[in-house]
């Protein structure tokens, strides 16, 4: 029979795993649920966003072999998604220059290129530039870089 004692330390480290996965600060438990549920809401969001666009206008396998991209506003700044299921060689360059372009620095961000090209950022509006950044407008941009990248990778092949 398992001890009370084991059973909490195997809930409590469980709980701090998913504090880890979610991103929260939260210290109760009870916190760190709730973080989790708001991860989960989010998550949800995020699909139902791609879906909707993977619905609407992107069915040629063309368009399907560009990265897909979402953009949204959220409390900190601007949060960019790109996800592609091939690798794409010197497109994180074209990225990281529409951030500069706009006056956003890169806050937070994970990218993976190994088979695939994955990457999340959060950008942040420098302190120089007084205007709000539209969510729409960073995502236009990052979708001519990716033009801009394809065109220029077509050129060297």
């Amino acid at each position: 029979m398992v001890s009370r004692k084991h059973k909490k330390d195997v809930l409590h480290e469980n709980l701090q795993i998913l504090r880890s996965i979610t991103n929260s600060h939260a210290t109760n438990d009870s916190s760190i649920i709730q973080d989790a549920s708001k991860y989960i809401q989010e998550l949800k969001q995020k699909v139902e966003i791609l879906n909707n666009e993977l619905s609407s206008g992107q069915g040629s396998s063309y368009q399907n072999s560009w990265p897909v991209v979402t953009v949204e506003a959220v409390e900190k700044g601007i949060q960019v998604n790109l996800y592609s299921e091939r690798s794409c060689p010197g497109l994180l360059v074209f990225i990281l220059k529409v951030f500069e372009e706009l006056s956003l620095n890169v806050l937070d961000a994970r990218v993976s290129c190994t088979g695939s090209f994955h990457l999340e950022a959060l950008g942040v509006e420098s302190e120089q530039n007084g205007e709000s950044i539209d969510a729409h407008i960073v995502k236009q941009t990052i979708l001519h870089a990716i033009e801009n990248w394809s065109e220029n990778n077509d050129h060297q092949d």
